[in-house]
């Protein structure tokens, strides 16, 4: 590969654990490592496999973990989308710094959309950190209600309905 050329990658839902450590690792290096979030605070009940959540991952040619994002929906989804069940929730969206600038960002919150297609779900909720709301924005999310702090960062919930 030569050296500044984009990385060619893929998306896709995660398959094993060996999938699960790799995106668990991606949020390690993002948010525990570069933003200071304490370890027990960035994971969580939902980091399990189940039913109500669905792991995406960006994965290079050679295999490597580019970055994660992650859907509840139902039950799981519920507290964070005011009760609406035909909404889910996207969070856990980490990039490595090595592959910020790739549209690996982009890429995710596409696949989640996705996934929540074919969940049959309405929108897609979730919860940004303030300096990333025009990130959101470009790809269609809507901002409400007030600021608030999660793990001593400011957040705003965002919305994006989705296209049958």
């Amino acid at each position: 590969m030569n050296p500044g050329a984009p990385t060619p990658y893929t998306t896709r839902r995660t398959r094993d654990e060996a999938d699960r450590a790799a995106c668990f690792q991606v949020r390690k290096e993002v948010f525990v490592g570069e933003q200071g979030v304490p370890q027990e605070l960035e994971y969580d009940a939902y980091d399990r496999p189940d039913a109500t959540t669905v792991h995406v991952m960006a994965v290079a040619e050679d295999g490597t973990a580019l970055g994660t994002g992650r859907l509840l929906h139902g039950a799981a989804a519920a507290g964070k989308t005011g009760g609406d069940l035909t909404v889910g929730s996207l969070g856990r969206l980490a990039v490595t710094g090595a592959a910020r600038g790739l549209g690996v960002g982009a890429a995710l919150v596409r696949a989640v959309e996705e996934e929540a297609r074919a969940l049959g779900l309405a929108a897609v909720d979730l919860h940004a950190q303030t300096h990333a709301l025009g990130f959101y924005e470009r790809l269609g999310y809507q901002a409400y209600g007030p600021e608030f702090q999660d793990a001593g960062i400011p957040h705003r919930a965002m919305r994006r309905a989705l296209a049958p």
